[in-house]
């Protein structure tokens, strides 16, 4: 059984827990800390969009049609929906030549509280534009557009685009395609089965420049630039991803994947991390993520306080009395990992 990594304390009652595996490799793909089976087989979700973005950066689709750094950083988030967000994904639409319509993400309503209210207030209902994914789906069309392969089918796992894709993200997981158990994502995109520990191994490997050959290093940089230098289009307002990248931007990247999973790369000093909350929920892995980022030792008080609220927190009722707090288990990540 895997331990517990986050605790929910009602007065000084425990009340309830999270287990689940924390796993931290370094450039060499060594083990630095572990917590739990980190041969624990899952989805990555929404954490390997970026993997998912590299053939369109490798095809040169990207300099074809002139994406921006942010269009290109909304293609490998999970956006909120907001009116920036929108505005990035039409615009990549338009440079393709295609709409909304030939998105197949799926329509939801934003995740953005005030956006998804202005829609109901306005009586609209939600489309795929809204959807949190719309922006990798527009780079999956970018690549097809390129390619000149149909639009219709993008997201079949045998679709020439995802072929590309799975090989990618093979060999950044180290596994054979054969091994990897394909599903479909919550936007009905392939998604594949990958053990917690090369999770890790890939997020090391998206920054590690011995990793791949210069023209792969490339995109992987030119993705990971894009990220940094536009935090708002890898998630939105008052979102984890978008806080820790505008205040880590010297140093790592992280990334939300649905049913608890957070994966982190470590961009100067090289090491990569996978977080995976066994129950799903997502707000244990922000927990464990930033005491991971705090043991880390690679930033200071200032940064640390900015972003201390999502390491534990206060839980408050609807009154707004604090009835107790969230946090991680002491034992865990009790030092610093590096």
């Amino acid at each position: 059984m895997n331990p517990v990594l986050v605790e929910v304390w009602r007065g000084e009652v425990l009340e309830s827990f999270h287990r689940g595996v924390i796993c931290v490799v370094d450039r060499e793909g060594n083990v630095v800390y572990e917590a739990g089976d980190i041969r624990q087989l899952c989805y990555p979700r929404s954490a390997l969009k970026f993997f998912q973005q590299i053939p369109l950066i490798l095809s040169g689709a990207a300099d074809a049609f002139g994406f921006t750094e942010e269009e290109l950083a909304v293609m490998c988030g999970s956006h909120n929906g907001e009116e920036a967000h929108q505005r990035a994904v039409r615009s990549i639409l338009s440079k393709i030549g295609l709409s909304t319509e030939h998105l197949l993400c799926g329509s939801q309503y934003p995740s953005d509280r005030k956006t998804s209210n202005a829609l109901i207030a306005a009586q609209e209902k939600p489309g795929p534009i809204h959807n949190n994914c719309s922006g990798k789906h527009a780079g999956f069309l970018a690549l097809c557009v390129f390619r000149g392969q149909s639009p219709e089918d993008y997201i079949n796992p045998n679709h020439p685009v995802q072929k590309e894709i799975r090989q990618v993200v093979a060999d950044f997981h180290d596994m054979r395609e054969e091994d990897m158990a394909v599903a479909l994502d919550g936007c009905s995109a392939p998604i594949y089965a990958i053990p917690v520990y090369r999770q890790a191994l890939a997020y090391m490997r998206l920054v590690n420049p011995d990793f791949g050959d210069d023209a792969l290093r490339s995109a992987c940089t030119r993705l990971v630039d894009a990220a940094r230098k536009h935090p708002f289009m890898i998630a939105g307002s008052g979102r984890y991803c978008t806080d820790l990248i505008a205040h880590c931007e010297s140093e790592v990247i992280g990334k939300t994947g649905a049913e608890g999973i957070y994966s982190l790369a470590f961009h100067r000093e090289i090491y990569g991390a996978c977080i995976k909350i066994d129950d799903g929920k997502m707000l244990p892995q922000y927990n464990v993520a930033q005491k991971l980022i705090a043991r880390s030792g690679l930033f200071g008080e200032d940064t640390l306080n900015a972003l201390k609220r999502y390491e534990e927190a206060p839980i408050r009722n609807f009154r707004k009395f604090e009835t107790g707090q969230i946090k991680v288990a002491d034992d865990i990540l009790a030092n610093s990992w590096r």
